[in-house]
This record gives C-alpha cells, sequence and structure tokens, in this order.
C-alpha cells in the first residue's frame, strides 16, 4: 500500500535566551585568555546575529540533547500526555549525541514515558542526519508500516566548543614554543554553531482543518567516493584519511583536542556548493520542474558567505530560484546543524505566509564528506 505521506504538525524548541555575538566569548570562554583573531572575521562573513546555548556562563549544561529534542516532540501535542500515546515510530537525527550508547533516538523515547512502546530509530551524520531521519518516518508512513510518524533533528555543540576542551592543546604548544593558536579549521566553528531542535509530525491523512504540508519527494546523495573527509570529530586527518580517536593514546586525545570539531575550509569551499547542486539539477530535470513552481526555497546554509555562491550555481544550471523566494533564518537562530531545516519549516509553516497550492524546495548539504538532501513539500 502506498500512501501520501503529510506534514500534520511541526515543532522547534531552543534552550534559553538568544546570545548575541558580542556575548558569544562570556559563554564559551577564552582560549589562552585571548580574544579569537578568528571570531570577528567569521562572524562578519556569515550573517549570524544571535544563537543558542543549552549552557550558563559558567559551562553548567541546562540540557541535554535529548531532553531537548523531547520537548520538541512535546511540542507537537501540546504537551498532552495522552496524544503522546498516538504515534507509531520516532526516528531521530543528530551529529552530537549526548552518549554513544544507548543511540540518541532511545534517549529521546526515555524522556517520553507517556508514549507507547514504539518502533525507535537513530541515523547518524551531521546536517543530513534530521533529513535521514525525516526519510525513514516518510517511507515507513509511505509504505503502511506505521500510520503516523516523528521524525527530528537536533544538536547540542555548545559543550565542545567551550575553550577548555582546547587547554590541554594550547598547554602543550606553548611547553614546546610552538605558536599556542588553535588552527582556524578548529576556530572556525565556535562561531557558527548553535543548539536547538525541531519535530515533525507525519502522517496518512491530512489535517481536517487548517494547512498540512505533503511530502512529494525527498532524494539524497553522497560523494564520499570522490572527496576525502571535510568536517571531523572525534579523530584526526592524516594524509587525507581519518585517525580514530580509539587509534590514539589516551592523553593525546586531550593535548591534540581530538574530540573538538574541525572542519578544512579549503577544502569546503571548493567542494559544497558544485557538488550538491549539480545533483539537484539532475533531481530537477527528471521531474521536469520549472522555477516558477517553486513558491519558497529553504535552502540550509552554514553560512551566508555561501548565498551569492548558491545563487550563482542555480543560474548556471537554469534553475534561478529568485531570492524573494529564499526563506533562511540563520541570522536568527543560526547554524543547528541537522535541526536547522526543521527550524526553518517550522518557521515558515507558523507563519501565515503559506496558501494552499504552495510548493516548498528544501536544500540540505553536509560538508562532513559531502552528502547532501533535497525535497518538495507542497502546501494542502
Amino acid at each position: 500500500m502506498i500512501n501520501e505521506v503529510y506534514l500534520t504538525n511541526t515543532a522547534a524548541y531552543v534552550p534559553n535566551e538568544p546570545i548575541g555575538n558580542e556575548e558569544i566569548e562570556e559563554y564559551l570562554g577564552l582560549i589562552n585568555g585571548k580574544v579569537s583573531r578568528a571570531k570577528r572575521i567569521v562572524l562578519r562573513n556569515n550573517g549570524i546575529k544571535r544563537r543558542f546555548y543549552a549552557l550558563q556562563k559558567d559551562g553548567k549544561s541546562t540540557h541535554t540533547n535529548a531532553q531537548m529534542t523531547s520537548l520538541a516532540v512535546r511540542s507537537l501535542f501540546d504537551n498532552d500526555a495522552e496524544k503522546l500515546k498516538n504515534f507509531d515510530l520516532l526516528s531521530c537525527g543528530t551529529s552530537t549525541p549526548d552518549q554513544m550508547i544507548p543511540s540518541h533516538g532511545v534517549m529521546v523515547h526515555g524522556w517520553l514515558p507517556e508514549c507507547n512502546a514504539i518502533e525507535v530509530v537513530s541515523p547518524s551524520g551531521v546536517c543530513c542526519s534530521g533529513m535521514h531521519a525525516f526519510k525513514y518516518a516518510y517511507m515507513a508512513v509511505k509504505t503502511g508500516d506505521a500510520k503516523t510518524a516523528i521524525s527530528t533533528g537536533s544538536e547540542r555543540v555548545s559543550r565542545l566548543l567551550r575553550s577548555e576542551v582546547y587547554e590541554e592543546e594550547v598547554v602543550n604548544l606553548t611547553a614546546l614554543e610552538e605558536n599556542p593558536y588553535i588552527a582556524f579549521e578548529k576556530d572556525f566553528l565556535r562561531w557558527m554553531l548553535s543548539d536547538g531542535a525541531g519535530a515533525f509530525l507525519m502522517s496518512n491523512k491530512k489535517n481536517e482543518t487548517g494547512l498540512s504540508l505533503r511530502v512529494d519527494w525527498l532524494e539524497g546523495v553522497s560523494y564520499a567516493h570522490e572527496v576525502e573527509a571535510c568536517m571531523y570529530m572525534a579523530s584526526e586527518k592524516e594524509d587525507g584519511e581519518l585517525k580514530s580517536y580509539m587509534d590514539y593514546d589516551p592523553r593525546d586525545l586531550l593535548t591534540q583536542s581530538i574530540f573538538s570539531i574541525k572542519q578544512d575550509v579549503k577544502l569546503l569551499s571548493s567542494n559544497i556548493i558544485s557538488l550538491g547542486f549539480a545533483k539537484l539539477k539532475s533531481i530537477w530535470d527528471e521531474k521536469g520542474m520549472t522555477v516558477e513552481e517553486i513558491d519558497y526555497f529553504l535552502p540550509h546554509m552554514s553560512s551566508e558567505f555561501f548565498r551569492d555562491k548558491l545563487a550563482n550555481a542555480l543560474r548556471e544550471n537554469q534553475m534561478d530560484i529568485p531570492q524573494e523566494k529564499w526563506f533562511t533564518n540563520l541570522s536568527s537562530m543560526g547554524n543547528v546543524g541537522s535541526a536547522s531545516i526543521y527550524l526553518m519549516v517550522d518557521e515558515l509553516y507558523k507563519s501565515g505566509k503559506l496558501k494552499k497550492g504552495n510548493k516548498v524546495l528544501l536544500a540540505i548539504p553536509e560538508s562532513s564528506r559531502f552528502s547532501y538532501m533535497f525535497g518538495l513539500l507542497t502546501v494542502c
């Protein structure tokens, strides 16, 4: 049995009060007691004005990833205990689970004791993990394996950006009389990332009143067979290959800040747009899509730096979607990784702008080893 699949509700949860650019180091701390050299440059380029951290200024956590995700799920049902019994599948994507074992999904389920015994899955990855969770839930409803399903994307990355994560490496470099400055590849992401969670409720029936979002298609692609890793954590790159944290002496885990998030910015800039939007072009042509039929374009951008590059790529591929059709909330929410597309869809869905028949195109790039997800929703 092949069903239509509808998003019948969306939800978002962000922790604590928004944090402006001037406050970031009050929460993340100073590395080697010095203001970051990269901060001003990165903030100028990324266009982010505020973000959210599940942290107090003393570094104490206020929420776990699983807690934030469960709060987003609860919002789908207005925290009604009885309604929380009425779904069959929970699919949770994240790149920053609170632990390696158990899975992130079952930890979220554990924060929802009102639920029934249900199927739970936990796609891993980075920005695309939330979309992979979405696709799993979508396919389950599509095939009739589930009547109602929830997918989520969430991140709690702020604790990994705290200065103490890099402290031992700084001390080691200073002792060796080397430049005690953490490489741009490590510092770069400290000024971009944000915490939060989003959730989608899916059903094989659309809402009787109000708007629903029909999921027309979801497609993904990986270029890992062509390009080496670009963003990584709990590993280090040696001669283009990743060396796992498991293969390091325990002392090196601290002195080389192996658990920090790193990004090869040169590899990023030369591949992130060209690879993914060549794939979108092939999907576009296969499905006979036109610019005129797209009412809203939701690109997950890690930085406003990529806006012009993305616009140029669309133009070169005859997909020149006008900027007035673009919808993002990067400046107000920050880059929330796997949750970003959820937060964008949620904001648009609740904005009052959507009308029946509108088509919403989703585009989610993932720089870790260059994966991409795309999707099309129709308002009904």
